[in-house]
């Protein structure tokens, strides 16, 4: 058996990863790719805790832009909306024999667990994936601090953040071909320089935790299971 160099794992990937290219909603073929990926690591005796952006169906501050929907209300369906995902990503796992919770910061206990530290951290010893829904259960917080404030509370060893591209660029590489990929940055380079690479509150929580992160591209095959078995994938954001 490999030798994993993390036992616990915070992965938070964004709405639009259940979703074609250019596409909104939820795509059959998207959740199976993520379950895989999910079950490669698993297979590893790895404990997994998820949190899925709910962008793929609804923004709430954008939604409050075209319409005469408050923003604050936006953003409570942003968070139903990532329940909606949650509950899909659980059957697909489930369906290829991987067991998993959802646990959400709204109470809808008629679909899903309340979120209780303490339950979520024994369904990760018992091999369960728990899945993290309604980000922090806030308005006008991101689901990328939700990742890291849940990361902090069940004690990860680390937070993968997947992207639609292999870690952090000096500049887009979708527009500019010189754009190169950086390796390693820390916690404070990220804040300092107002790196978009994931909400700046979630980097500070992380660095107060000394919860690393690693920005990787979720849709290349493997590439989370490379990074639990400690190759260098993507971007390695810690304190050193």
């Amino acid at each position: 058996m490999p030798n994993p160099k993390y036992k616990r794992v915070l992965l938070k990937v964004s709405g639009e990863g259940l979703c074609a290219t250019g596409a909104t909603g939820i795509d059959g073929g998207e959740l199976r790719r993520l379950a895989d990926e999910i079950k490669l690591v698993v297979d590893l005796g790895i404990q997994i805790g998820l949190v899925i952006g709910g962008g793929n169906i609804v923004r709430g501050a954008n939604i409050a832009k075209d319409t005469p929907i408050e923003e604050t209300t936006g953003h409570y369906m942003g968070m139903l909306a990532t329940i909606i995902n949650a509950l899909s990503v659980q059957d697909t796992l489930e369906s290829i024999g991987v067991p998993t919770r959802v646990q959400s910061a709204l109470s809808v206990q008629n679909v899903c667990e309340n979120f209780i530290r303490r339950r979520a951290i024994r369904h990760m010893e018992k091999g369960r994936v728990v899945i993290f829904a309604a980000g922090t259960g806030n308005p006008f917080v991101t689901t990328d601090t939700g990742a890291a404030l849940r990361a902090s509370e069940v004690n990860a060893d680390i937070l993968l953040k997947a992207t639609k591209v292999d870690g952090v660029y000096t500049a887009d590489p979708m527009t500019d071909p010189t754009a190169t990929r950086i390796e390693r940055l820390t916690f404070n380079e990220v804040i300092d320089k107002r790196l978009k690479v994931m909400d700046l509150a979630a980097v500070d929580l992380c660095q107060r935790s000394n919860i690393p992160i690693v920005v990787l591209d979720l849709k290349k095959t493997g590439n989370m299971r490379a990074v639990i078995l400690g190759e260098d994938i993507g971007t390695m954001i810690n304190g050193e």
